[in-house]
């Protein structure tokens, strides 16, 4: 009964993710915000709701280490498991101004929460001020920097916001804010009460299910929607929005969270392993880009990736 309530949870947060984003694009067209706002700001915003709805849930629950590990391990699922099935099937290109901005931006996001968690064993609602205001500046760089044509995360901005929503009526947005809405509230509650469920009946904790079966869940669409387009052979993916992806995950998800109830760690695996398994896929990106076919990611690097995140997962169950 778990794994359904699991798999309810996710189906149910995946369609109010998507209600949610349409809703949010419609309403910011309508009010004539750039499509360039739109798609670094409300679409990255709304695209991470479901993953907010799910720590914010299970931090007011009393699950702490599911509203950490929620992210953590869609960071390094963002990272191993759809970069590393899509460079599999196709080869990605990454632009020289990935390395001047936006990777190391997660690795200073990725190092913050990390001193924050070992600091004192809570993220405060400081923290996570400190966090979501350094979203918010990086977010004025990216802007800045994408009006001067430099960012690879507004590559795909056109393509991202629909600009047929702003015909769509009013009732029709509010009716897809509402029913966005309800489904990421009940999504949420179903996944962390499921998960719970399965961590008891599996014998493991609830870090180890936050860690890999939630992460690789909240990851599946992301995933179907890069290895749809790499079998077309179609842009796959664009490696700066996933990593734009990876730092929201720590600055609104975390961040937000943490204003609103602070986190303790109450699970040591999370400092003592699995968070070190973040900053290394992190870490390690950017010396596969560099090496040995430089501003590349190809097949041989994308089974690396796979095979070290298919080592994590059967680690973090053993």
């Amino acid at each position: 009964m778990s794994i359904l309530w699991v798999i309810l949870g996710l189906v149910l947060l995946v369609i109010g993710g998507d209600f949610l984003v349409k809703a949010s694009v419609g309403l910011s067209l309508k009010f004539n915000i750039s499509k360039l706002v739109i798609g670094m700001t409300v679409v990255s915003f709304a695209t991470s709701a479901p993953e907010l709805l799910v720590s914010l849930n299970a931090a007011l629950t009393g699950s702490p280490a599911i509203a950490i590990n929620n992210v953590v391990g869609s960071n390094i699922a963002n990272i191993g498991l759809v970069l590393g099935i899509t460079a599999v099937i196709g080869a990605i290109a990454v632009d020289r101004t990935f390395y001047k901005l936006t990777w190391p931006s997660m690795m200073i996001f990725s190092g913050l929460l990390y001193y924050f968690l070992y600091n004192d064993q809570i993220l405060s609602r400081i923290e996570g001020v400190i966090l979501f205001v350094s979203l918010i500046v990086f977010l004025i760089i990216l802007i800045r920097d994408s009006n001067k044509g430099g960012s690879v995360i507004s590559e795909d901005i056109d393509e991202e916001v629909d600009e047929a929503l702003a015909e769509v009526s009013n009732v029709k947005v509010m009716a897809w804010l509402v029913l966005g809405a309800l489904a990421l509230y009940f999504g949420s509650v179903w996944l962390v009460n499921g998960a719970k469920e399965l961590a008891i009946s599996m014998g493991v904790s609830d870090a180890v299910i936050a860690v890999t079966v939630i992460a690789i869940g909240t990851s599946v669409p992301e995933l179907a929607a890069s290895v749809i387009a790499a079998m077309k052979q179609e842009k796959a993916i664009s490696l700066g929005n996933l990593i734009g992806s990876n730092i929201f995950n720590i600055g609104s998800v975390l961040g937000l969270t943490a204003i609103i109830k602070e986190i303790p760690v109450t699970d040591d695996t999370i400092l003592n392993n699995d968070i070190f398994w973040m900053l290394g896929f992190a870490a390690v990106l950017i010396l596969l880009i560099l090496i040995p076919k430089r501003l590349e990611i190809g097949r041989l690097k994308g089974i690396l990736l796979v095979g070290a995140y298919a080592a994590f997962i059967y680690m973090a169950f053993l």
